[in-house]
């Protein structure tokens, strides 16, 4: 589809911004071949890194998005240039660091380089490119008073960018594990849609982004510091930057697709569960995990249930039981007690027994272990939690989530002062 480009809106060191004057409220952000360090100190122009750049930001913008982080990117364009919704950007860059390095030892002195931060350090710079973007206070900010797209910069919203951040890096921190890379650090910035008036991550996220560690090894770093530590910029240097950037971008695709697909199955013990079932599998559909749904009953029929069992457990695939049963479970037992696989109670209660029945799944024998929920939507949150410890795509929608959830409850909480007020 070809876009009617409007007035260039902005212009940086790496890449351009322009109206699109057939679609209000969005712009195309056009990378650029050039390579800067030390706000452009040095500045070298690099074949095909605008390609590489963009194939890079947009792949991390859609793990982002796919997981449930609002983010100002639409769609790839080109191969140079995306879409994105137009936001009056913040001018604050959040840097989020897992490991010491960098400037981070410089303004630390007596901190090794490898110390490792758990929780997350969390840092802000002022962008102005004169003070050589200087360090930022929380208080600095909210101080500052800034307003955007109508949008007031307060206590609340620097906690969201803060939350924001540590969510953003820790899911891409996970999905670089998978590629056996440890990412060390990384920098973020936050726009608000001058459409929606939504505070939401925004520029771009690529190679000039981060620090990478193939194996956690520094003298494997594929990121754009090994052009800041070039003694001399020659073309076989440049080369090498450039096989780096490729690297990155090529890996970057593989973060996109599971390393492990699990699966929930549903053993309910009636026809009548269904419903309650069907609920289950709605909510495993959002985290992205396929869901079966099975009738059996391990009192009428043993050697059935304990069939379908064997059919899940024989394909090697990752897999969570849940025994929807009411009256008296004994689907829950009698499956956790012959299966080595995560078995999770979900048993629909009624109102006139659900006190007593309640027992049947509360109450195991020794040596079985399986776990009681009421809620169904809590029955597939508690199934992803598992999978996720195995496949980071479903984690990183729990993360999302989890940051979700804080952020409405942060911003319902300001209306309500506001309403005392």
């Amino acid at each position: 589809m070809k876009l009617k480009l409007g007035q260039k809106l902005a212009e940086g060191k790496t890449k351009e911004i322009y109206e699109l004057a057939d679609q209000p409220g969005h712009v195309l952000v056009q990378s650029k071949d050039q390579i800067t360090a030390g706000n452009a100190a040095r500045k070298d122009q690099m074949e095909g890194k605008a390609a590489i750049s963009n194939r890079t930001t947009s792949c991390v913008f859609r793990l982002l998005q796919e997981a449930g982080i609002k983010t100002a990117f639409v769609r790839q364009q080109s191969d140079t240039a995306f879409v994105a919704a137009r936001c009056e950007m913040i001018p604050i860059e959040w840097v989020c660091r897992r490991v010491a390095t960098g400037s981070f030892l410089k303004r630390n002195p007596g901190v090794k380089e490898g110390y490792r931060f758990s929780p997350v350090k969390l840092e802000m710079f002022f962008k102005d490119d004169a003070s050589n973007d200087p360090q930022w206070s929380e208080e600095q900010l909210i101080e500052a008073k800034f307003c955007f797209a109508g949008l007031a910069i307060g206590r609340c919203e620097v906690d969201i960018m803060n939350r924001s951040t540590v969510a953003v890096f820790e899911i891409l921190e996970k999905a670089w594990a998978t590629q056996n890379c440890t990412l060390v650090d990384m920098k973020v910035e936050f726009g608000v849609n001058v459409m929606t008036k939504e505070l939401i991550l925004a520029d771009v996220i690529d190679n000039d982004s981060w620090r990478l560690w193939p194996a956690g090894d520094r003298s494997q770093q594929k990121d754009k510091q090994v052009y800041r530590d070039l003694k001399e910029v020659t073309p076989e240097a440049m080369q090498m930057v450039k096989r780096n950037f490729e690297w990155v971008s090529e890996r970057v695709q593989l973060l996109l697709e599971p390393q492990s697909q699990g699966r929930v199955v549903v053993l309910m013990g009636s026809a009548s569960d269904l419903a309650h079932s069907e609920r289950i599998r709605s909510a495993c559909s959002s985290y992205g995990i396929p869901c079966d749904i099975r009738v059996t009953s391990a009192h009428k029929g043993p050697d059935e249930t304990l069939r379908i069992k064997a059919q899940y457990e024989g394909d090697g695939v990752a897999t969570v039981f849940v025994a929807v049963a009411g009256r008296s479970n004994g689907l829950g037992p009698v499956m956790s007690g012959n299966t080595v696989y995560p078995v999770i109670n979900c048993p629909p209660l009624t109102p006139d027994w659900g006190a007593q029945d309640i027992w049947s799944s509360l109450r195991m024998p020794s040596g079985l272990g399986c776990t009681t929920v009421l809620s169904p939507d809590a029955a597939a949150q508690s199934a992803a939690q598992i999978l996720g410890l195995s496949d980071h795509l479903v984690w990183a929608k729990l993360r999302a989530a989890m940051l979700n959830t804080w952020i409405s409850l942060k911003q319902t909480d300001r209306k309500l002062q506001a309403c005392n007020l």
